[in-house]
This record gives C-alpha cells, sequence and structure tokens, in this order.
C-alpha cells in the first residue's frame, strides 16, 4: 500500500491514538474551518446552512441529527454542506454533555425538576415505545435544546458569515492581483 507504516503500530499506539490523536485536536478544527471557508457559495448561504447543522445538533434524535439539517438547511436556502460540517459538534465526545445539559434545563423550563421520579432508561430502550420514552426523557431534552440551539445557531451564524466574507473578499482580491501580474509580466510568468 501506499500510505502503510514500514514498522505496523502496536496496540499501545493504537489505543493511544485512538484517545489522543497524534497531531492533536486542532488539526481538526483547521480542517473543518477550511473546509467551511473554501465553499463556493453565498456567504448568507453558508452561515444558514452551518446555524442549521449547529441548531440540530442540540436535539436528542440520536443518528437523525445530519438529515434534519439538510432537511432544514434546503428548506432556508442554506449551504448542505454546511450543515453537514455543522452537525460535527454533536459527536460521541460531546453528546453526553449536550444531552445532559438540555436534559436538566428542560426539566426546569418544564417545572418537573423538583420531582424525584425514577426513570428505568434500559427498560424504555428496551421496550423502544416512544409514547413512553417522550415524556420523561425526549420532551425536557427537546425543550431544553430551544435555548442552547437558538443562542449557538445565532452566534455562530454571524461569526461564519463575517469569516466566510472575508475569506471570500481576500480570496478575491488575490486572484485579481494574480491576474494583473500575469497581464503585466506574461513572459516572466509563461517561463516558469
Amino acid at each position: 500500500m501506499l500510505f502503510r507504516r514500514r514498522k505496523p503500530a502496536r496496540l499501545s499506539e493504537k489505543l493511544r491514538e485512538f484517545v489522543w490523536p497524534r497531531k492533536g485536536f486542532m488539526r481538526s478544527f483547521r480542517y473543518f474551518r477550511m473546509r467551511l471557508l473554501r465553499l463556493s457559495a453565498s456567504p448568507h448561504s453558508i452561515a444558514t446552512g452551518f446555524a442549521c447543522g449547529i441548531a440540530l445538533s442540540w436535539t436528542p434524535f440520536l443518528g437523525f441529527h445530519l438529515v434534519l439539517a439538510i432537511v432544514v438547511a434546503y428548506l432556508l436556502a442554506g449551504n448542505l454542506v454546511a450543515a453537514a460540517l455543522g452537525t460535527t459538534v454533536s459527536n460521541p465526545a460531546t453528546f453526553p454533555f449536550i444531552s445532559a445539559l438540555t436534559w436538566e434545563t428542560g426539566k426546569w423550563l418544564l417545572g418537573t425538576n423538583g420531582e424525584k421520579s425514577h426513570i428505568d432508561l434500559a427498560a424504555l430502550f428496551e421496550s423502544l415505545d416512544f409514547a413512553q420514552l417522550w415524556e420523561p426523557v425526549l420532551k425536557p431534552m427537546l425543550v431544553g435544546a430551544i435555548p442552547f440551539a437558538a443562542i449557538s445557531s445565532t452566534l455562530l451564524y454571524g461569526l461564519a458569515f463575517l469569516a466566510v466574507r472575508s475569506f471570500q473578499r481576500r480570496r478575491h482580491l488575490r486572484l485579481l492581483e494574480r491576474a494583473r501580474n500575469q497581464l503585466r509580466y506574461p513572459d516572466e510568468i509563461s517561463s516558469v
């Protein structure tokens, strides 16, 4: 194979790489940022799609975040790739925190925070009865997701819009400068 290691990784190296990547997590964040900035659409479309993905990653519907984000982004004329990138906020590392935060907030907003009812989640998930799962689990999580989704999607829409607009302007100016240089010095550039 082309990119195979010369010396295969040991089990301890594989486990460490699984928990903490060799190049760190910032590389992934930079990749997603550059992927978002380089999309070829209007800044509004990209920011709308990204905000849809962010908002829907707060919902408790695991496995449907991507589908819901793409549908909502399509209805709002947002960029579908940006919506998919926005849903990466909810991943196996962050979902326990997101679900706990939205559940507690939802219970507080619904006024059921003081109730000390025992919920047997294992039995609820074994039966997979949506009606029984709705009241104690999904309803508080969905209600609790609303403020976090509204605040984070509004804030990140603005940041994404400004970042994409700035990046596209600088890119456009670089391309114009390159075109001017080619017109000014055509012999030097063609000989290189």
